[in-house]
């Protein structure tokens, strides 16, 4: 493998006629023009007439601010450069199989071209109008930073201005921060957007303007340079680590060079052997010949002096013995000359022949022009698609500067991936949990759409692999959704069905701020059944190992496989020598599956034999020595002689003292709720009580046991179960254990041979131990361990908080991987993040192309600069010196809602938050927060203290470091300014 060796994972784009990457290929391979006039947006501005003719992108003025929690106010004064390009940035990192969110705090490098400022011509030659955010929105150099500061990518930051050439030499950049180690993942990309008409004069007045507004590069037509918009941006990784991360490479960059022409016929004259020495540089650092490149994507402008000498250069290279001539072609007779996003233009143009193995024909290559000499050049103008062998490929890419930088990358073919174990035959389809996350529920039920059209348009198949794509990718944002599913037809219908449907989707999205507390319940005996989780057994590989070492460690202390015996559907399950291991061997098996999926308990409860994987959860015993003390306690307790039962009471234990009065060898055995009661004792007592209480209207029923556990009638075994209970190497929980045992939580007390022997012979004292546990650590999410609904059906007659989720991996005996996805879907939603890998086979976890981030179209922000501005006015139209107004008028006929009406502090407080960053009123309330909802900073921050102050004045004396502990939420900085004024009122 090649050291030097960067891979392209992810990438994206707009570009005139195409709003995303498969629009732009799908225009490259029909040799479209994207050319047109200029949009009537743009005609308002100085300078422009309805003559200008170019590759324009229709609407520049739509961006998702509340996306990226970027004011509206704030959003108005940036440049749509940057704006569009930290959308562009989002969707190339979704396609580089990542979500975005996953980076925050990495060491991920962003590197943008960019070229001029023409945001800036337009809005900051009137310094009257000029504000903070003005500033920051005008700023070249911010077009890398905002994508950094929004994404919290840690890593280099930069913008990089070499005119025409830049985006390609930011790629240089990203390529050398990447193999010097500085970054592991990088951001480049390039964007344009004409805006003026500054510089087509400029073009127009060098002679180098197309009349018409098309580039037609190398051909006997070119006449100049047509201008375009453009934004692109592409995610790179070194190769090694692209492939050990299995994501999809579209191309790799072998080598990369830049240089400069130095002092030649002038400062924007090319220069034919500096162009030839940054093309020869880029090959013999990617370690191959010019001989070996099958195309250039050259830099092409179709002005007729730039294609001669360009040619010349490549010519001086290509001019070898081989097979067939190098092809050339640009992109820009398609386009139009993206300036600087031209490089990233060419660049995702190269990257995508090489993943189709097509490259596009050259568009105005029918009239090649003859003065080019390319023939004996070993070149040949791409007339038409050409269809790249099997084999590696070799291709180039040139862009160059007005001012005589030059850039060059050679790309080659992705790497064949390595083969994927073969998928078992004649299994059922695998299921997958598919997840869709947004910023709202709006946005949410908007890529809901979204994906269900995107997979409805795929053929029927299996759905395992789309799922785990989704797990990647589209996760990490606030409001939730996640389905199961086994093929692609399923899948779409389930995502059309919650997109369409309120209650629905109610039902399915959850909006997950932290993750939840989770309590682990693990079933006691009773619940157990012949063939009890061999479904999950046969589907899930993680549960299948842990069954199999649970089996392992029980394997030398009984007659037999555990294992064995379940998936066999023995009826013997049911007697004691076998019911308590088989419980806890799927105890333990189900929540180390759990654990690897990344869900881990916060607090355990274990019921009866429950107890013992409670504590390994817990981390209080040793699988070895839990094992072992449940097989001897299985053994001696079945080795008792039969009788006794055990009887459940629809009945509080205080409702049951008189007949107990009546049966001395009848007594409670579990509290498992207010109204739930279970007795144990001999049969004749047990049945005496059961037809009393069946008089006074009292339910009841006979448990299927073996013996009456928790009586007296435990006692013979008791004692040899503590001597073999006195070796155990027992610690303290590493997290909290409610214990039945005690009916608290366990604390530091000890799990020793007398605690083993107490709990077998004592009361269960579930309810009151799941009180405790509720009041200490205030679990969101109940999760049963067990082979079906036993304590979730307690708990939930247990009168729980409001919100408290029960969950069920296993909900019977025919319970399959599927429920157990159910569970883990619902998790999600609730704010865990799995370890999703865990949940699929190998053969599944290979990378799918999902349809990108559906961002929102309903806010445009664009500002014209006025023909004749008035210097008397700042940049939101507010006169000079005064607060700036909101949209909906002046401060005072802001709306605080009904809150502020109740609370004239938090009124004031919403409408100076509302006019600061001009949010809609109903957008600002009591909860919402001003970091994460409304995306203040600190220039912002200033702001709404001098607002505050103009409508508290009783507030002036507050400082920013007395504010800011107060910015949590909207409300608590209401109740401190309140305190503040009730305070300074009494002194």
């Amino acid at each position: 493998m090649n050291p030097g060796a960067v891979a392209i994972v992810g990438l994206d784009c707009v570009f005139p006629g195409a709003p995303d990457a498969d629009a732009y290929w799908d225009l490259l391979i029909r040799g479209a023009d994207a050319t047109g006039e200029l949009p009537e947006q743009r005609r308002t501005g100085p300078g422009f007439d309805e003559t200008v003719h170019g590759g324009f992108i229709e609407d520049i003025g739509t961006f998702d601010n509340d996306f990226f929690a970027i004011s509206p106010r704030e959003a108005a004064a940036m440049d749509p450069q940057q704006r569009l390009l930290l959308q562009c940035a989002w969707r190339a990192l979704e396609n580089s199989g990542r979500s975005p969110s996953a980076l925050a705090g990495s060491d991920t490098g962003v590197f943008v071209g960019v070229m001029g400022t023409e945001w800036a011509q337009l809005h900051m030659s009137d310094y009257a109008r000029v504000t903070p955010q003005l500033g920051a929105g005008s700023s070249s150099g911010m077009t890398a930073n905002r994508i950094s500061y929004h994404l919290d990518l840690k890593g280099p930051s930069l913008a990089v201005d070499t005119a025409c050439s830049s985006s390609l030499v930011a790629v240089h950049l990203a390529v050398n921060s990447l193999l010097s180690g500085e970054c592991s993942t990088a951001v480049a990309g390039g964007v344009n957007l004409v805006l003026t008409p500054a510089l087509g004069l400029v073009y127009a007045r060098m002679g180098l303007a197309a009349p018409d507004g098309r580039c037609k590069p190398f051909s006997a037509d070119a006449d100049g340079i047509g201008r375009s918009d453009g934004v692109g941006a592409v995610v790179l990784r070194r190769l090694a680590d692209a492939q050990a991360d299995g994501q999809r490479i579209y191309a790799v960059i072998r080598g990369t060079a830049v240089n400069q022409d130095g002092r030649s016929n002038g400062v924007t004259a090319p220069n034919r052997w500096s162009q030839r020495e940054v093309v020869a540089a880029a090959c013999r650092r990617a370690a191959i010949t010019a001989g070996q490149v099958r195309f250039v994507e050259a830099h092409g402008t179709g002005t007729a002096l730039g294609d001669i000498i360009e040619c010349a250069a490549l010519g001086e290279l290509h001019a070898v013995q081989r097979e067939e001539p190098c092809g050339i072609g640009s992109v820009k007779g398609n386009l139009g000359h993206t300036e600087g996003a031209a490089g990233i233009a060419g660049l995702i143009k190269v990257a995508l022949a090489l993943h189709h193995r097509i490259v596009p024909a050259s568009r105005f290559a029918t009239r090649e022009n003859p003065q080019l000499r390319l023939a004996e050049r070993g070149l040949r103008l791409l007339k038409a698609p050409v269809r790249l062998p099997a084999d590696e490929v070799f291709a180039g890419i040139s862009s160059f500067g007005m001012g005589g930088t030059n850039a060059h990358a050679v790309l080659a073919t992705a790497p064949r991936p390595p083969r994927t174990p073969a998928r078992r035959t004649g299994a059922a389809p695998a299921v997958g949990v598919f997840t869709v996350s947004a910023n709202t529920p709006e946005a949410l039920r908007r890529n809901l759409a979204v994906q269900a059209d995107a997979v409805a348009r795929r053929p029927r198949g299996d759905a395992a692999t789309l799922c785990w794509n989704s797990n990647l990718v589209k996760t990490g944002l606030p409001y939730r959704a996640a389905f199961t599913a086994r093929d692609t037809t399923e899948l779409a219908a389930v995502l059309r069905a919650a997109a369409d449907d309120e209650r629905l989707r109610a039902g399915i999205a959850d909006r997950a701020v932290h993750p939840p507390t989770i309590g682990f319940l693990f079933s006691g005996q009773g619940i157990q059944e012949p063939g009890m989780t061999s479904g999950l057994y046969r589907d899930c590989a993680s549960y299948r190992h842990h069954l199999d070492t649970a089996d392992e460690a029980l394997a030398p202390h009984l007659h037999g496989s555990v294992r064995d015996l379940i998936l066999a559907e023995d009826p013997a399950v049911h007697r004691t020598g076998w019911a308590q291991p088989a419980l806890f061997a799927v105890g333990y098996a189900l929540f180390r599956t759990l654990g690897d999926l990344g869900v881990e308990p916060d607090a355990v409860l274990g019921h009866s034999v429950g107890e013992f994987a409670a504590a390994v959860a817990a981390g209080a015993l040793g699988l070895e020595d839990a094992a072992r003390l449940v097989a001897r306690r299985a053994a001696l307790m079945d080795a008792l002689p039969d009788g006794g039962g055990m009887l459940a009471v629809h009945a509080g234990p205080d409702d049951l003292v008189e007949p107990l009065a009546d049966e001395p060898h009848v007594t409670v055995a579990a509290v498992n709720g207010p109204a739930d009661t279970v007795l144990s004792g001999e049969t004749d007592g047990l049945d005496r009580i059961a037809a009393h209480l069946h008089e006074q209207g009292v339910r009841t029923r006979r448990l299927r046991v073996s013996h009456a556990f928790h009586s007296p009638l435990m006692a013979p075994a008791l004692d040899r179960f503590a001597e073999e209970a006195a070796g155990i190497d027992a610690g303290t929980p590493r997290i909290p254990m409610a214990s039945t045992r005690y009916g608290h939580m366990l604390g530091d007390r000890p799990l020793d041979a007398g605690y083993w022997k107490e709990q077998a012979a004592r009361p269960v004292l579930f309810a009151e131990a799941l009180d405790d546990l509720m009041a200490e650590t205030m679990p969101a999410c109940l999760v049963e361990i067990g082979p079906g609904p036993q304590l979730v059906q307690l708990a939930e007659r247990a009168g729980l908080p409001t919100g408290v989720r029960l969950l069920l991996p296993v909900p019977g005996r025919e319970a399959t991987a599927r429920d157990f996805a159910e569970t883990v879907a619902t998790l999600y939603r609730a704010g865990v993040e799995p370890r999703w890998q865990a949940l699929y086979e190998p053969a599944r976890r290979t990378a799918e192309h999902l349809a990108p981030y559906a961002f929102a179209t309903e806010h445009a922000f664009w500002q014209p600069a006025p023909r004749h501005p008035d210097r008397t006015t700042d940049a939101t139209g507010t006169p000079a010196g005064a607060p700036a107004e909101a949209p909906a008028g002046t401060p005072d006929e802001v709306p605080a809602g009904e809150a502020g009406e109740n609370d004239p502090v938090l009124g004031a407080v919403i409408e100076a938050i509302v006019e600061v960053g001009e949010y809609p009123p109903e957008r600002v309330g009591r909860r919402t927060r001003l970091y994460a909802d409304l995306g203040f900073d600190s220039v912002m921050i200033m702001q709404l203290k001098d607002r505050i102050e103009h409508r508290l004045p009783r507030t002036e004396g507050v400082t920013v470091q007395q504010l800011l502990p107060a910015l949590r939420s909207v409300g608590s900085l209401a109740d401190f300014l309140s305190d503040w004024i009730s305070v300074g009122a009494r002194t």
